[in-house]
């Protein structure tokens, strides 16, 4: 036993056996029981589908699917929310991979799309798709993050959802396409460049201002997202990823660098991700998305089926560098286990944690807290509350966010009847 209410050492699973495996799935066959279970189903007695050109995921999982906030297309902001609890591993599918969009995804021709450096550089450049593909391709694994994913946490309640409604605005990919100083190396940075200002081509021009430091260090534009061309909605056909910082940083549909000697003061970087915290001070140009973790399984919307063996498992990110340790409660705090990480381990992108867990029925509260390489831990509750303040009332629109960097961590009951809710513990 590794901690309080049923928590085991990632060792019980090699160490067990044939008993843990029993216990694991209810009950053992014989030899001559489990003969019996291959008799053949309809499915094995016909001939299968025809295999498509481009393939879809089984009839069976329709149900694992975004949930999106704007499905009339009304001229407003549109938020489509992975679902985390329906998922494993680290990577999410790109056709379940969070969007938000201001203006809709632009039908963007790659052949007429044309990428601008200019500005403070020594020689202005165009780029087109093609000669963006001409230089040295990088792959890495990231996650992307709205800055106002967990936002309903910020409410004075807890909001009785799920994963995917609380945390579905957070999602990683491998990005492939040219690291963005390899680009400005090309066009000749003025001494006097301190920011970039990165524009998008959709009919809002979508602007930020990012440090020139941040673009010369592992920026890229990315052009493939898990091995395919980036999807309509992530930026077709390129965009700027800036791993771990802020989502609406991070330019979808690119079309202009402008390196300037001061931030544009645009918009969403003036207001829309400037707060003003409870001291009276504007949050403003706080770029990273601090240590973070939360569990997908089980949680709502994921009853348990009786008292048993389960495993425990969710997700752990940083922008500061690879997740190192992931602890977990199941006494609401008392007592704690770490987790095992799945291997492997990549900077600035999801980790899974995963711990067995033995289940007596009894009500439990179960919460995660996750530390990274440099050392960060993952703050509680009321520490994030204490700096940035809550709502006076509950959340009730999940669109329209309260704050935005909420870091803390979620806390799940688990009732008798093995449903699962949202609570703070």
């Amino acid at each position: 036993m590794a901690a309080g209410n049923g928590l085991l050492h990632r060792r019980a699973f090699l160490a067990g056996g044939g008993t843990l495996a029993a216990a694991f799935t209810g009950y053992a066959l014989s030899d001559t029981a489990a003969a019996q279970q291959l008799t053949d189903d309809s499915w094995s007695r016909g001939r299968g589908a025809l295999i498509p050109e481009y393939a879809s995921p089984s009839a069976f999982e329709k149900g694992v699917a975004r949930t999106l906030s704007n499905p009339r297309g009304e001229p407003r902001t549109q938020h489509a929310r992975t679902p985390h609890h329906l998922l494993n591993g680290t990577f999410t599918p790109n056709g379940l991979h969070f969007v938000i969009s201001h203006s809709g995804a632009p039908d963007i021709d790659p052949a007429t799309h044309r990428l601008v450096i200019h500005g403070l550089v020594r020689r202005p450049l165009v780029f087109s798709l093609d000669a963006i593909t001409r230089y040295p391709l990088v792959s890495r694994m990231h996650f992307v993050e709205c800055g106002g994913n967990s936002a309903p946490m910020f409410s004075n309640e807890p909001v009785q959802a799920g994963v995917q409604a609380i945390h579905g605005l957070v999602s990683c990919a491998e990005w492939t396409g040219v690291m963005l100083s390899t680009l400005l190396d090309e066009a000749g940075i003025d001494p006097g460049a301190t920011w970039i200002i990165a524009e998008g081509s959709d009919s809002m021009a979508l602007s930020r201002s990012v440090p020139i430091a941040k673009a010369l260090d592992d920026a890229m534009v990315a052009i493939y997202q898990n091995g395919e061309r980036l999807m309509p909605g992530n930026g077709y056909p390129m965009r700027l990823v800036l791993p771990g910082w802020e989502g609406n940083m991070q330019v979808k549909w690119l079309r202009r660098l402008e390196l300037v000697d001061q931030p544009a003061m645009s918009y969403y970087e003036a207001r829309t991700y400037a707060q003003v915290l409870p001291d009276g001070t504007a949050y403003q140009f706080y770029f990273l998305q601090d240590v973070k973790s939360f569990i997908t399984h089980p949680s709502p919307g994921l009853r348990l089926n009786g008292p048993g063996f389960y495993e425990i498992s969710g997700l752990a990110y940083s922008a500061g560098g690879r997740i190192a340790k992931v602890m977990v409660t199941a006494d609401g705090g008392k007592s704690w286990a770490e987790a095992a990480l799945q291997e492997p381990v990549h900077a600035k992108a999801f980790a899974r944690f995963r711990i067995p867990w033995r289940w007596d029925g009894s009500p439990v509260v179960l919460q995660s807290r996750a530390w990274d390489e440099a050392g960060h831990v993952q703050p509680t509750r009321a520490e994030v509350v204490a700096r940035r303040g809550q709502t006076k009332a509950p959340v009730t629109n999940l669109a329209a966010f309260p704050s935005q960097h909420y870091n803390g961590p979620t806390s799940w009951a688990v009732e008798t009847d093995g449903n699962v809710r949202h609570v703070y513990a």
